[in-house]
């Protein structure tokens, strides 16, 4: 008589007891399969694994009781129960409510389709694979790992959402704000360490001002208090035997990418259009401004993002796909599209056209002005990163000037305390304040 098979979806990203009793309780009613969910199967519903699919598949087929693992490549388990038709299908009882209570029903209705049966194994007391997941963040991340995050984050997910950072702070909002949406958590997967920001939070001018060094101390800041990927704003990266040393320093301090802009001479913020000067550099010259950069990195995950502004200069769409063709043959990574026009319909016609010559190389968008445009609509234009490249310096300011003319008008702080965090929240936000 065949050994009967019994099917287990799990993410391997901790293995901690409870995990340890179902695969122990499973082997006893069979063959256990381990269905190893993909980073691509976990990115878009919650955060990606700190370890890689195949890292995990090594210590979940080396634990007592696991006959073999197999690839989930799909969030649902319909998929995999459909293709290997188990006997069994064992899970923790704590799929009942919540978010995963959909994926339950499923299950049973799949697993009576193939007469099979769905074993619950009662959730282990005391373990909370969330908690886990939060101590480990609060440990926080090596260079290395934030380095390479980027990349799977573009093989895993449809669109990767970045948010501005300009301190420690807003570092932590990126960090762990999230909300439940359609039964799946929305978060963002990144940061984005901005010139602007970092210039206008130190009352500076946008004109590459504030210099390299100076920035690397906000840097530090963030990176010490986060564990999600940065993307640097780099301007113009300066002369190419500066951007060497660029390229050097933030692939040394663990950040994934940078984002250069193919403008020369003094640099004006790209949303001022053509009401200011935007000369743009000579193809050629920027061309091997990237290669200079691709050639001085360390490691494959570093990446070098072109700026594209030739819209922002009033430029058409066909030049900047000249520009950007240009570019990605010089090494580029990935290729960003500017625009000040708020139907974006510009910036939908570049991405299209690029994608019909270059089907998988990065594109990135900045909705500042034409917000209305959703993520959705970027999947279908064949983005791949959209930045929220202001927002929160441009969120905090109007309500420090409300607290701050509240305190003025009643000659007190009593009334501008329903406008600010509670001091008690405020000390327990950073751990070991407390």
């Amino acid at each position: 008589m065949a050994m009967k098979t019994v099917y287990l979806g799990l993410t391997g990203d901790i293995i901690h007891p409870g995990i340890i009793n179902i695969i122990t309780e499973g082997a006893t009613y069979g063959n256990l399969i381990v269905g190893l969910l993909t980073d691509s199967a976990i990115a878009p519903h919650k955060r990606l694994p700190y370890l890689t699919f195949e890292q995990r598949k090594a210590v979940v087929q080396q634990i007592k009781g696991v006959v073999e693992v197999v690839p989930q490549e799909d969030w649902s388990y319909v998929p995999n129960l459909l293709k290997y038709k188990p006997d069994y299908i064992i899970h923790g009882d704590d799929w009942m409510t919540g978010p995963e209570s959909k994926i339950r029903a499923e299950v049973f209705e799949t697993m009576a389709l193939l007469g099979g049966e769905v074993i619950e194994i009662p959730y282990t007391k005391g373990l909370n694979s969330s908690a886990l997941v939060e101590q480990q963040r609060s440990l926080g991340t090596t260079p290395e790992i934030r380095l390479g995050t980027l990349r799977r984050l573009l093989a895993a997910k449809p669109i990767v959402r970045i948010l501005e950072v300009h301190h420690g702070l807003s570092g932590l909002i990126v960090e762990h704000v999230a909300v439940q949406k359609n039964g799946e958590t929305m978060s963002f997967d990144g940061m984005w360490s901005s010139s602007l920001t970092d210039s206008t939070s130190k009352g500076k001018p946008d004109i590459e001002a504030v210099d390299l060094t100076t920035r690397l101390q906000g840097i530090t800041d963030i990176l010490e208090c986060t564990t999600k990927p940065i993307i640097y704003d780099g301007d113009t990266g300066g002369l190419a035997e500066h951007f060497v040393y660029t390229v050097r320093t933030l692939e040394r301090n663990g950040v994934s990418a940078v984002i250069i802009e193919d403008k020369v001479g003094l640099k004006k913020n790209s949303l001022f259009g053509t009401d200011v000067k935007q000369n743009l550099a000579p193809i050629e010259e920027f061309s091997e401004k990237i290669s200079t950069g691709k050639r001085a990195q360390v490691t494959k995950s570093f990446m070098i993002i072109a700026r594209l502004e030739a819209l922002i200069a009033g430029l058409s769409v066909e030049e900047a796909l000249k520009r950007a063709f240009a570019y990605v043959e010089a090494g580029a990574d990935g290729v960003m599209i500017h625009s000040k026009e708020k139907s974006g319909d510009d910036i939908k016609a570049f991405c299209l056209a690029f994608r019909k010559v270059y089907s998988h190389i990065p594109i990135v968008v900045v909705p500042t002005t034409y917000n209305h445009r959703t993520e959705e609509e970027f999947i279908e234009w064949g983005v791949n990163i959209v930045i929220y490249a202001n927002h929160l310096l441009r969120a905090s300011y109007p309500a420090m000037v409300n607290v701050a003319q509240s305190i003025l008008e009643h000659g007190r702080s009593k009334e501008a305390d329903s406008l600010c965090m509670p001091i008690k929240e405020i000390l327990e936000l950073i751990p070991g304040t407390k």
